[in-house]
């Protein structure tokens, strides 16, 4: 007579990791410091240039360094151009993002502008119900109107204080949403390098003919400095983002990207003098506070359904 063994344990769920190995947080909080001195030299150098050729320098380095590292000999799928349409289309809502960040810092302090970009992801998640038909709970949208709420803390429409600069930030911001998915959506269909390379080719050539006529030549050897710096702060910060996320998922890495709201205020302190209001800094933590819980709620309804799936 046999006895039967013990049952087999039932498999646990897999939950995603709430914190980020230090491997990643390092690479990532570096990237917060690089984007924030980034958007402090480019509001600078638009006291010196017109901000299209800003933007366009900040492109044509980022290019060559791309072409250096993706040579066609070492690298030759970043020299396929697949999906085209969608590439070019990616680049050129990048293009907007950046000129409309670039004019709307030009007159505005780098964390007010800073702070109306953090409303990013609650706008990717509208965007994912609308185009991706992506389900999102009452909780989820209330935390996203809540975001909303701490933008308009910052910007104050019909107070006095609303500066039309700040419908650039929020163009700036909503490119960048858009340009976001379509990312996500090339990220697995399209070679890394052949983005990279496109990412950086298609507004240095877009961009040539309105420099041809607002070109001005830069005045001294400290504003070819702060170009160059920037064309290699754009990619080393994007290089320092993607080491990040070797060690850890999206999810788990965006709620500390807040960070750079620390650096933007410091450096904005340190080169301009920059004080923010304490509505902008207000409306700020309200605008990071709905962030984060809109990451904690997706964190949690992601491991309910992983939970689900496994059950099954």
């Amino acid at each position: 007579m046999s006895f039967p063994g013990p049952s087999a344990p039932s498999p646990k769920p897999i939950v995603p990791p709430t914190r980020a190995p230090l491997k990643a947080l390092i690479p990532l909080f570096g990237s917060t410091m690089v984007f924030a001195c980034l958007d402090t030299t480019a509001k600078a150098m638009s006291y010196h240039l017109p901000v299209i050729e800003v933007s366009w320098f900040r492109y044509v380095i980022n290019l060559l360094m791309a072409m250096a590292v993706l040579n066609p000999l070492s690298s030759p799928g970043a020299w396929r151009f697949e999906r085209p349409g969608l590439q070019i289309f990616r680049a050129l809502l990048l293009t907007v993002m950046t000129l409309a960040n670039f004019s709307a810092l030009h007159y505005l302090q780098v964390a007010e502008v800073t702070s109306i970009g953090f409303l990013s992801p609650m706008v990717i998640t509208l965007l994912s119900v609308v185009f991706l038909h992506e389900k999102i709970g009452i909780r989820r949208v209330g935390a996203i109107a809540v975001g909303f709420l701490g933008v308009l803390l910052i910007t104050q429409p019909g107070f006095g204080t609303f500066h039309p600069a700040m419908l650039l930030a929020l163009t700036s911001m909503m490119s960048g949403a858009v340009y976001n998915l379509v990312t996500r959506h090339l990220a697995t269909r399209v070679n890394t390098g052949s983005l990279v390379i496109s990412l950086a080719a298609v507004p240095s050539l877009l961009l040539i003919p309105p420099l041809l006529v607002v070109w001005q030549t830069p005045s001294s050897p400290l504003v070819w400095a702060g170009l160059i710096f920037m064309g290699a702060a754009g990619g080393f910060g994007h290089f320092l983002v993607m080491t990040a996320h070797r060690f850890a998922t999206a999810a788990t890495l965006a709620p500390y990207g807040y960070v750079q709201l620390i650096w933007t205020v410091v450096s904005g302190y340190l080169v301009f003098s920059d004080v923010p209001s304490i509505w902008t800094l207000v409306g700020a933590g309200v605008v990071v506070a709905s962030g984060l819980y809109l990451f904690h709620r997706e964190r949690v309804v992601h491991a309910r359904e992983m939970a689900a799936a496994t059950r099954s």
